[in-house]
C-alpha cells in the first residue's frame, strides 16, 4: 500500500455517502480502481527513480476511478499525496516540502506564473545535486488547480517546471475522445531496443493519449502523462518509459469495462511486460 491508498482509503472512511459518477456501479479493486475482473495489481512495478512526488490533491479527485495520479505512485516508490484545504495546512505536507533531503520544484504552466521570475521550460540549472528532486502536481479541475496555486503560500517562493500544455486530467470532461494514430506494423526486421526506444520518444511528445475524459483543448495532459514528461526533462529515461506504459496498461484495462469503444493500445499490456523483462525490474 502506497502513499495514494492510504489517501483514497482515509478519504473514503470519512464519506457520508457513495461516491456516484459515471460507472460507479462497476465492483472495483480498491488498489488500482480498476474493474475487479481487469485489475492490473500483480503487473506493477516500481521504478528506481531517485526523483520524489508530491500529489495536492482535490478533495473529490482522489475519489474518482478515472484519476491517474496513482499510477505515479504505483511506479515512483517516493510518492506523497495530500488532500488541500482552504483554511487549514497539513502539517505533514509543510514538513515534505521543507525536508532539507529534497529540492522542491512545483509543476504548473509557465502562462499562469505571473511574475514568478523561477520559471523553467528546461531542466533548471539550479539543480542541487545533494538534494532529491521533488515535482508538486496540483491534481484537480482547472478552476481548482487555479484557485489552489493563488490560494497556497507555501507553493509561492516555489521554482516552476512547465511542460507546455500541462494541466491534469481533473481539466477534463467525462467522455471518449480520438487517440493517437497507431503505429503500423512493419514486416521489415529492426533491432527491438532502437524500435522500443523511438516509440517512446515519439509518445512522450504526443498530444495526450488519455481517453477517459474530453480536454477542453488540445493539449492538454493527464497527470501521469506530466510526471513521465517531467522525468524525462530531468534525465530519468527508464522511470518515463516505465511510468507511460503503466499509463497505456492503465487506459486499456479501464476502457475493456466500459461500453464506449476501446481506443488504448490493444498491445499495451504486451508492451509494458516485455520492458519490465528487458530491464528485469522487481
Amino acid at each position: 500500500m502506497h502513499a495514494f491508498h492510504r489517501l483514497y482509503q482515509q478519504r473514503k472512511s470519512i464519506s457520508t455517502k457513495a461516491y456516484k459518477s459515471r460507472g460507479w456501479k462497476v465492483k472495483r479493486c480498491d488498489f488500482c480502481r480498476l474493474a475487479e475482473q481487469y485489475c492490473i495489481c500483480q503487473l506493477r512495478k516500481q521504478s528506481n527513480s531517485r526523483c520524489s512526488f508530491l500529489l495536492l490533491m482535490s478533495d473529490d479527485e482522489v475519489l474518482k476511478p478515472s484519476n491517474t495520479g496513482r499510477l505515479i505512485a504505483d511506479i515512483i516508490p517516493d510518492t506523497h499525496a495530500f488532500i488541500w484545504h482552504r483554511t487549514e495546512v497539513d502539517e505533514k505536507l509543510l514538513s515534505v516540502i521543507e525536508d532539507d533531503k529534497y529540492q522542491p520544484f512545483l509543476v504548473f504552466p509557465s502562462e499562469y506564473a505571473g511574475e514568478r521570475p523561477r520559471v523553467f521550460k528546461q531542466q533548471p540549472d539550479v539543480i542541487d545535486h545533494n538534494k532529491i528532486p521533488l515535482f508538486i502536481l496540483i491534481d484537480a479541475t482547472w478552476r481548482q488547480a487555479k484557485r489552489i496555486f493563488r490560494k497556497s503560500e507555501y507553493l509561492a517562493q516555489l521554482p516552476i517546471v512547465s511542460i507546455e500544455s500541462v494541466i491534469t486530467e481533473s481539466v477534463l470532461a467525462e467522455s471518449a475522445i480520438e487517440c493517437a494514430n497507431p503505429v503500423n506494423n512493419s514486416a521489415e526486421q529492426v533491432n527491438t531496443e532502437q524500435v522500443n526506444e523511438k516509440q517512446h520518444a515519439t509518445v512522450l511528445n504526443y498530444d495526450s493519449k488519455y481517453q477517459l475524459r474530453k480536454a477542453e483543448k488540445p493539449g492538454q495532459l493527464g497527470t501521469a502523462e506530466v510526471a513521465a514528461k517531467v522525468l524525462q526533462l530531468f534525465g530519468e529515461n527508464e522511470s518515463a518509459k516505465l511510468l507511460d506504459l503503466w499509463f497505456d496498461v492503465f487506459s486499456f484495462r479501464y476502457q475493456q469495462a466500459v461500453k464506449q469503444t476501446n481506443k488504448a493500445n490493444p498491445r499495451a499490456v504486451e508492451n509494458y511486460q516485455q520492458y519490465v523483462s528487458e530491464r528485469k525490474l522487481k
